[in-house]
């Protein structure tokens, strides 16, 4: 229960490439928060977990294993955040920045192509928004997978 069948220093490297692995693959797969994760997504990510846990473990089944490899990538996504926080290179590479959908009324059909948004979510967040999409200055996809609109200045006041 106790006895380490591998090198502790090789269970910290074994969490570490892979939390670098997940890390770059995930951001290559799109933008999307929980709560909008369709079946397929969730399935990944129950998958990936499956996955990549005797890589995690080496073959150790050891509690104290399961606790190295917890703790150094509970200390990695820590790190991230830190590091995330103080420099915007790396907030840009690890969190990603916002991508224009849409412009001045006109959907931009190659950038939803490029990020694979459905026009119908773009559609749904104008509507979330009470904006018509003539109203529509700027729609952008956020890093958490949100769909941001900013209105046209004047657009759907009322005339008095």
């Amino acid at each position: 229960m106790w006895n380490l069948e591998i090198p502790w220093w090789e269970l910290m490297t074994r969490a570490a490439v892979i939390y670098a692995a997940l890390l770059v693959l995930i951001r290559l797969s799109g933008r999307r928060t929980v709560g909008q994760f369709t079946p397929f997504d969730l399935l990944v990510v129950m998958l990936l977990s499956e996955s990549v846990s005797n890589g995690l473990s080496g073959g150790d089944d050891s509690l104290i294993a399961s606790i190295i490899s917890a703790t150094v990538l509970i200390a990695l996504n820590t790190v991230a955040a830190i590091v995330s926080v103080h420099s915007r290179k790396v907030h840009s590479l690890l969190e990603g920045d916002p991508v224009l959908l849409g412009r001045d009324g006109q959907i931009l059909h190659q950038a939803l192509k490029a990020q694979r948004v459905p026009e119908a979510d773009l559609r749904q967040a104008l509507r979330a928004a009470d904006c018509n999409q003539a109203d529509m200055q700027y729609a952008f996809l956020e890093p958490d997978g949100t769909i941001s609109v900013l209105r046209k200045h004047g657009a759907g006041e009322q005339q008095e």
